[in-house]
C-alpha cells in the first residue's frame, strides 16, 4: 500500500509563495508518474503539474512560470513550489502517484493515478 501525505498549505496574500510537500511511502519500487492536482469549491479536480521518472515535467497553462514541481528521491518527497499566487489558485491541493504497473504517458488525468493524498488547503487573499 502506498501512502501519500501532503503538507505546506496555508493562507497567503496575493503575490505570495507557498511550498507544498508530499511524503510518499512505497512498499516496492518507485512510482513512475507523480502529480499535483487541485480542486476548487464547486469545480472539478484539475491537474496542476506532473513529473515523470525521467524528470520531465508538464504544467497547466494557468500555473506555467509560477509553479515548479520537483522531487527529492532520497527523502521520498514530492514538492510543489508556488510563487506569485493568485486568488484563483485557491483550492485543496492533492498529490497523486501512478501504480507500479503503469506504463503509459504521464498526464494530468485523474483516472491515471491510483494513489492519492488527503489534500492540503491553499487560500490566497486579494
Amino acid at each position: 500500500q502506498v501512502e501519500l501525505v501532503e503538507s505546506g498549505g496555508g493562507s497567503v496574500q496575493a503575490g505570495g509563495s507557498l511550498r507544498l510537500s508530499c511524503v510518499v511511502s512505497a512498499v516496492t519500487g518507485s512510482r513512475r508518474c507523480m502529480a499535483w492536482f487541485r480542486q476548487a469549491p464547486g469545480k472539478e479536480r484539475e491537474g496542476v503539474a506532473t513529473l515523470d521518472s525521467d524528470g520531465s515535467t508538464h504544467y497547466a497553462d494557468s500555473v506555467k512560470g509560477r509553479f515548479t514541481i520537483s522531487r527529492d528521491s532520497a527523502e521520498n518527497t514530492l514538492y510543489l513550489q508556488m510563487n506569485s499566487l493568485k486568488p484563483e489558485d485557491v483550492a485543496v491541493y492533492y498529490c497523486a502517484a501512478t501504480s507500479s504497473w503503469f506504463s503509459g504517458q504521464c498526464n494530468a488525468v485523474s483516472a491515471t493515478y491510483t494513489f492519492w493524498g488527503r489534500g492540503t488547503q491553499v487560500t490566497v487573499s486579494s
